[in-house]
């Protein structure tokens, strides 16, 4: 008995002695391989399908095994669109209603048509994949399964044979066609089918053919004949050649471009979906849902629900160089060290989940996750909050030398005033109106987002003083985007100054409310603010905004609703004063600027519109409609210039702020420059595994002096119970010697 306690306590220490080196998630040694280990949460990503994958945690996998025509140049701020799987970004050619050509320069009202001749890469191959292995007399391998072929098959690899093929215009033709399927519900499909010619009347046609395909089948049949969308053309996009994709646009539409860096872009091979619409296939989960079919520098080798996924270098990757230019200061941060070298230069990438934050956070610390985060950049952020709080923090980070880099994001929070309501809108008469911007102006002059930053924030935004943020074309340091002359002033060393609340006051007595009172009935002026909360935070929040408008005299009636409740008041326009914000969908001015357009006003287009303010403008509305039509140039700066200097005059927001997101990074990680609008990033980054080993086994280290205070204390322990079992021996012997000798 007392050698098994002896043997559990030895073992129990010894396992808590060796507790750091067993939380590691990897197997012993895989630290010095060239793979990037990263957590996911919650749950696995819902579907890798191009054609409806559109949630943030799903572009880890679909931006790195598929390629779209065009990408994001990786280091240039503003965003640049350069060619990916195209040679180049194709400038569109311009038709009248009649179909003649018109100039480059044409205004935008007479160009009934945009065509886009988009040249792709000779000599692209698709990644290995069962669906093109073929016999020696061209036949496919794999496209006439029966159920019984699948016994035994789960994943991909359980394929023996592989094939390949080069890509063609035909598969991104063949992916356009698929955005009208109903079998899988793609989130651009009703956007797209009002630009591209014929996407529309083409979505009706294929929902005929698809409920002819499934006549006779229950609804809830897995197994559905394949859909060969070959066999449907439609004039909208057709290939010219092997390698000229042709589409034709409505109108002119010069945010189209953005719309082909997303993988509902992206080419799809018709044999995917014939080998994957054969019988037991779905249950198996064996579908571009869990295993896509790509071109890119990576392939999905292991998918294992909510467990583990892993992404491997694709033998068949055709190449491309990591940029030598970026924006200025990059060359400092070290962004450019890797000028010229062929990309990827990672082996492989594997996704382990983390169902907490806490031990996610402890395994980023030890070194076992090279990252807490791959695909969102708040991670960063709230380790910078946490060193700003926490001294031992700060040194910790320090002396692991994580990297934190910060970027401010293409997104804005923002307080809007409704121009419907009678007090804070636009008013009926040029008096009332001049009244009311004024009114504006001085609450937009007392809401202060410095300190609204400094402490809700914890110093991660910068204060916003137009619509456009950092990182897009129309954003200039030296233009009215980066200096509101309403809100601001110029300071002696020129930075931006708040305007004093004596100004606010004398604008809000010039409105007719001196010391926050009605001038003709000397009542207090009663602002409603709705506002969307379920934070335990919101109370916070809330009194600081009624403290700001508190210092003007003016009294705020909070109406703090779910979110839903919010929408509804929005799109009936019944608010008065609110609290909102956009993310940007492409790196675009004209994202953000639309959302103060007239005709997008919310409660005017029933809540279809994103003009939250129900701002209306003529001169706003007009310099927008031109702009709208233009490329990135001179033109359509000065035209963003006098847009936003109109907003700042006219005030329907207080344009709050842009947040600042950080992307968290061990030292031995490189090339993370932080960014939202990049998502096939991962393919840049460069690892130094050895010096992640060496750290890792440092950093985690097992303690074993208390293995020698164990065994001290087993020692003693044995003594002690040596001495009670040698007396107790004694003692036994001598009663027996006794009782001997009384029986003689």
């Amino acid at each position: 008995m007392l050698k098994r306690t002896l043997l559990a306590l030895v073992l129990g220490l010894s396992l808590g002695a060796c507790s750091d080196v067993q939380n590691n998630p990897h197997p012993a040694g895989s630290e010095y391989t060239n793979t990037l280990f990263v957590p996911f949460m919650t749950r696995s990503p819902r579907t890798l399908d191009p054609t409806s994958s559109y949630s943030n945690d799903e572009t880890p996998y679909t931006y790195q095994v598929y390629e779209p025509p065009y990408q994001y140049h990786y280091l240039k701020r503003p965003y640049e669109l350069i060619g990916r799987a195209a040679t180049e970004v194709a400038a569109p050619r311009y038709l009248d209603r009649n179909g003649q050509p018109l100039p480059p320069d044409a205004p935008g009202e007479q160009i009934a048509e945009s065509v886009y001749d988009i040249h792709i890469r000779p000599g692209i191959r698709f990644a290995p994949h069962p669906a093109f292995a073929q016999r020696a007399d061209g036949s496919y391998v794999y496209h006439a399964l029966t159920r019984k072929d699948l016994e035994g098959v789960h994943q991909i690899r359980d394929f023996k044979q592989t094939g390949t093929r080069e890509l063609t215009a035909d598969d991104y033709v063949y992916a356009i066609r698929r955005l009208a399927t109903t079998r899988v519900k793609s989130p651009a499909f009703s956007t797209l089918a009002e630009y591209i010619v014929g996407l529309k009347e083409y979505g009706e046609q294929i929902k005929a053919v698809d409920r002819e395909l499934r006549r006779g089948l229950p609804s809830t049949a897995r197994d559905l004949p394949f859909l060969d969308f070959r066999l449907y053309p439609f004039d909208g996009a057709v290939a010219l050649d092997r390698h000229t994709l042709r589409i034709r646009v409505k109108g002119k539409y010069p945010q189209f471009s953005y719309w082909l860096a997303m993988t509902f872009f992206a080419p799809i091979p018709w044999e995917a979906e014939k080998f994957y619409s054969q019988p037991g296939m779905a249950e198996r989960n064996l579908s571009l849902n869990y295993w896509p079919v790509g071109t890119g520098p990576y392939m999905l080798t292991e998918f294992s629900e909510n467990r583990r996924h892993v992404l491997e270098r694709n033998p068949n990757f055709h190449g491309e160089t990591y940029p030598c230019e970026g924006e200025p200061g990059d060359r400092e941060k070290g962004y450019l060290d890797d000028c010229g070298k062929p990309i990827p230069f990672v082996d492989k990438v594997v996704f382990d989940i983390e169902k907490e934050a806490v031990p996610l956070q402890a395994k980023f610390l030890q070194g076992y996750y090279d990252s807490p985060a791959i695909e969102r950049l708040d991670f960063g952020t709230s380790y910078l909050v946490a060193m700003s709080d926490d001294a031992s923090k700060e040194r910790e980070f320090k002396e692991r030398g994580i990297r934190l880099p910060t970027t401010v994001e293409a997104n804005n929070h923002y307080i809007g005033f409704n121009w419907l309501d009678p007090v804070v809108g636009g008013g009926k008469t040029p008096a009332e109106a001049e009244a009311h911007r004024k009114l504006r102006q001085a609450l937009s002059i007392a809401l202060d987002w410095e300190e609204h930053i400094a402490i809700f924030e914890r110093g991660q935004a910068v204060p916003a003083h137009g619509p456009v943020p950092p990182s897009l074309f129309g954003y200039r340091a030296d233009g009215p985007a980066a200096f509101n002359p309403i809100v601001y002033r110029k300071g002696p060393d020129g930075a931006p100054q708040r305007r004093s609340i004596d100004e606010a006051r004398q604008l809000l007595a010039e409105a007719g409310y001196p010391n926050g009172r009605d001038a003709k009935t000397g009542q207090p002026l009663v602002l409603n603010f709705d506002y969307a909360s379920s934070s335990d935070g919101g109370k916070a929040l809330l009194d600081w905004y009624t403290k700001q408008l508190g210092k003007l005299g003016v009294q705020l009636e909070v109406r703090a609703t779910d979110y839903n409740r919010f929408q509804e008041k929005m799109m009936k326009g019944t608010g008065q004063i609110f609290s909102w914000g956009w993310l940007a969908d492409y790196p675009d001015a004209e994202n953000f600027l639309f959302l103060l357009y007239g005709p997008n006003a919310k409660a005017v287009t029933g809540g279809n519109g994103e003009n939250a303010a129900n701002y209306q403008s003529p001169e706003f509305d007009r310099l927008f409609e031109q702009m709208k039509y233009l490329d990135n140039g001179p033109q359509k700066q000065a035209l963003i210039d006098q847009m936003i200097a109109i907003t700042q005059r006219d005030a329907p927001w207080s344009f709050g702020y842009f947040p600042k997101s950080a992307a968290a990074f061990h030292q031995w990680v490189y090339n993370g420059k932080p960014t939202q609008i990049v998502r096939n990033h991962i393919g840049y980054l460069r690892l130094d595994p050895k010096l992640r080993g060496d750290l890792i086994r440092q950093w985690n280290r097992p303690v074993w002096w208390p293995m020698a205070l164990l065994a001290l204390a087993g020692f003693g322990l044995a003594f002690v119970g040596w001495r009670a079992w040698r007396r107790r021996e004694l003692e036994t012997a001598a009663r027996t010697l006794a009782r001997e000798e009384a029986t003689r």
